[in-house]
């Protein structure tokens, strides 16, 4: 038998800005905290270590046109990209425990959206992020992608990067019938075009904790198929069942009351159970529960050699 550690990803900022009390409204939703007053992101990068993430994402996910504006974006984007690249970094070396630092690459035209993807715009925005991040982040992480052609823009944007890509999907939120992908693409589908464009980890979040194990059931047998060492990981969110005309973040959605950190927990056991080597959480996760996982799940997992 071989041993793969299990490693632990940060929950969700933008509720951890607002729970700490942060500059934070909509549309801006994560970015007003960047923009107007930093120093709570890195105390939110802080708690999220604390509690035991040794992977943390850097604040850039909201830093987008669709958040910020288009005049906004044209001026400040690739600073406030480096920004969040630069505090999540400090707050990684701050830490006694080694961190990796994500560099967070959303759904460049709104979350949850597929329908509204154009191609050439979602690689330019991408590409001032990029530039604004990259002297800071170990893996970048392209996150939230509702779709196949989400993933491919993103990998246009990045070029002839070579640090390793992670690339994590939605999902809709439905339990009856196979995992899909917002955009209706199946999940195996999904994997085999993150596998083809050099994905070293695919995993799933922003969804339903309810939807995570079914999805890394199919992606686990297609990477298996295709004879690839790929990590699976999972962050789900505590939302309600958000509907296929939502965009995510539009409003500030409800948090489920069933989610605390012992029920998060009792899900992450069966993502680990179905393949999940990094497991964190999504909106509405918080420090609370990375700490629960971080004590009770197992540190490592046994796997066939």
């Amino acid at each position: 038998m071989s041993q793969i550690a299990l490693r632990l990803l940060d929950g969700g900022m933008g509720r951890e800005l607002k729970r700490i009390g942060a500059p934070f409204r909509q549309p801006e939703w994560s970015a007003l905290a960047l923009i107007e007053a930093p120093e709570f992101v890195l105390q939110a990068h802080g708690a999220f270590i604390a509690a035991g993430a040794r992977i943390i994402t850097t604040n850039s996910y909201a830093v987008v046109p669709f958040h910020i504006g288009d005049a906004r974006f044209a001026e400040q984007g690739r600073l406030l990209a480096e920004r969040a690249g630069r505090l999540a970094r400090q707050a990684a070396a701050g830490s006694a425990e080694p961190v990796v630092v994500a560099g967070s690459l959303p759904p460049a035209l709104g979350s949850y959206r597929p329908d509204l993807f154009d191609h050439q715009r979602s690689v330019a925005i991408h590409r001032e992020l990029i530039d604004g991040l990259q002297a800071h982040v170990d893996v970048w992480l392209a996150e939230t992608q509702s779709s196949t052609a989400e993933v491919r823009a993103v990998v246009e944007a990045l070029g002839a990067q070579s640090k390793p890509l992670w690339v994590s999907f939605t999902l809709l939120d439905e339990t009856d019938g196979p995992a899909r992908l917002r955009s209706t693409e199946s999940v195996g589908d999904a994997v085999r075009v993150a596998a083809h464009l050099g994905a070293q980890a695919v995993l799933f979040n922003c969804s339903q904790p309810e939807v995570m194990a079914a999805a890394l059931t199919e992606a686990r047998l297609v990477i298996q198929s295709l004879g690839q060492s790929i990590e699976l990981g999972v962050y789900a969110n505590a939302f309600p069942p958000v509907n296929t005309e939502a965009k995510a973040n539009s409003t500030l959605l409800d948090i489920r009351s069933d989610l605390g950190p012992e029920s998060y927990l009792d899900w992450s056991r069966t993502w680990v159970e179905a393949g999940a080597t990094i497991v964190g959480g999504c909106c509405g996760i918080g420090p609370e529960h990375i700490a629960q996982l971080h004590l009770h799940l197992r540190p490592q997992r046994e796997v066939a050699p």
